[in-house]
């Protein structure tokens, strides 16, 4: 296991999608576990999804320690000013235009977002360096607060990437020392842009960055557009739910508790410069143990059947169609999580009948 270098217990942290489903989660275990932490959040409020969805998430997160700013990571003379005046030690970019599909539909939200905001966040961190001289020479590496009160810059940045990013790889399980030159869609490119920039970035400006590819998210309060929310929703109005590839898909569903407890241990480790002079590192967070998609609705229609979210008789048969496979999705996504267990020994490992359970409970108690 690696040894930790950040402690998060006096840290100003700033976290982008903040009233998003993975970042509303993140900033509620921070402010419970961390109680002198100073958390600053931002987030666009889009309605790409149900806003109040959002604004419920936010309800959770009334604390001191606690602000969110709301605004776009695009808007770069917004993120200039929050890193002035803020002057975040460690910075977690959560915020994107998520979707797959939607990103053939409307391509001009994920250049905005995808690569113009998290273009801004990496000159925002390159130029935190400015008070001790780093930026200009290839980053100094005294980021933090030495203890004499002056800022020292970013000391480490955490940001998301996506199993998207493997696209049409045959080789099962995804690996991060994976060739992904292949991306499926506009939304898959965005992310792995991510990743090159944040290594460029690191490369010249020694901006320490840690890369994390997220496999199939879900939980209570997560994303509506998601299979598992969507499904939800049309079974409950009576709707067929439609199965792509004929359900021969498999997923490896990962519960977004595990996902902040992953996100949380990486905060805490800055990636010490490696063999070509990087501080950079990308991992997989994801259950390993991927599910096919009709043992999957089937377990959902189940835990919706004991949440009484779904009539004990309901025909779940007559509700599902079997469809072909839709542009820009994969077979099979399947995380090797071998890295991220063996340098911070933690994976995943809820179990999807559990995630599922929580999942209905809740949408019972917020649909009524």
């Amino acid at each position: 296991m690696l040894e930790k270098n950040i402690d998060l217990s006096n840290k100003r942290i700033l976290v982008t999608g903040a009233a998003g489903f993975i970042g509303s989660n993140l900033c509620m275990e921070l402010i419970k576990r961390y109680k002198d932490c100073k958390i600053l959040g931002i987030d666009n409020m889009n309605d790409y999804y149900d806003v109040g969805i959002k604004k419920d998430r936010l309800t959770h997160l009334v604390s001191d320690n606690f602000e969110l700013i709301e605004g776009s990571i695009a808007d770069k003379a917004l993120i200039t000013k929050i890193f002035d005046d803020f002057k975040p030690e460690v910075v977690v970019n959560l915020a994107a235009q998520a979707g797959v599909r939607y990103s053939i539909e409307n391509p001009d939200a994920y250049i905005e977002s995808n690569i113009i905001g998290f273009y801004n966040i990496l000159e925002a961190c390159r130029h935190s360096y400015d008070e001790c001289g780093g930026a200009d020479n290839g980053g100094c590496g005294c980021a933090g607060d030495s203890g004499d009160g002056q800022y020292k810059g970013v000391q480490h940045l955490v940001y998301a990437s996506s199993s998207s990013v493997y696209g049409s790889n045959k080789k099962i399980p995804y690996s991060v020392e994976d060739k992904v030159d292949n991306p499926v869609s506009l939304y898959a490119a965005t992310k792995k842009s991510n990743e090159l920039l944040a290594h460029s970035y690191s490369k010249l400006y020694g901006i320490p960055s840690t890369g994390l590819r997220f496999f199939t998210v879900y939980g209570p309060a997560g994303r509506p557009d998601m299979a598992y929310f969507g499904f939800t929703n049309k079974l409950v109005k009576g709707e067929t739910i439609k199965i792509f590839n004929y359900g021969n898909c498999k997923r490896d569903f990962t519960f977004v508790d595990d996902i902040v407890e992953g996100v949380i241990g990486v905060m805490q480790k800055a990636p010490d410069e490696n063999e070509n002079g990087v501080k950079y590192k990308v991992y997989n967070i994801g259950n390993n143990d991927p599910v096919n998609l009709l043992d999957f609705v089937d377990i959902l229609q189940q835990e919706l059947i004991r949440a009484k979210v779904l009539p004990e008789d309901y025909d779940f048969e007559a509700h599902k169609e079997l469809v072909p496979m839709q542009p820009g999705d994969v077979e099979i996504t399947y995380a090797d999580v071998t890295a991220l267990q063996e340098d911070f020994g933690f994976k995943p490992d809820t179990p999807l009948r559990d995630g599922l359970r929580k999942f209905a409970e809740w949408y019972k108690q917020y649909y009524g």
